[in-house]
């Protein structure tokens, strides 16, 4: 049953506008797997990145999501990213010295994963 549901989920990312798909991928991920949260207060961009693992029949699925500040308020934009295995990992042992560098070096190489990321162009 969960492997049906994410494989509809990855094929409505195929279909359906991006950011409602991206969005429905979220809930999904959040439904399935308690998360790992690293909050970054003094960061200027990163308010927190939160890591969850999903099984799905025997695969295992990691997934960060990012919860970009935005500018003139208090709330963040999340976004998602498939990432691999060590991610968290490597994350966790950079993110104090810096949030953004630690972002830049472990997880925005995997934007192209699942195309929920924004674009930094």
């Amino acid at each position: 049953m969960k492997k049906s549901i994410l494989l509809l989920l990855f094929a409505l990312l195929s279909f359906k506008s991006q950011s409602q798909s991206c969005e429905e991928l979220i809930d999904f991920v959040k439904s399935e797997s308690y998360g790992t949260t690293y909050s970054s207060p003094l960061s200027d961009a990163i308010a927190k990145v939160t890591f969850y693992t999903v099984r799905v029949d025997y695969n295992t699925h990691y997934f960060a999501i990012v919860c970009f500040k935005e500018q003139y308020s208090y709330g963040c934009s999340e976004y998602i990213y498939q990432v691999g295995s060590r991610t968290k990992f490597n994350y966790s042992m950079d993110y104090l010295d810096s949030a953004g560098k630690a972002f830049w070096n472990y997880i925005q190489p995997y934007h192209v994963n699942l195309d929920c990321s924004p674009s930094f162009e």
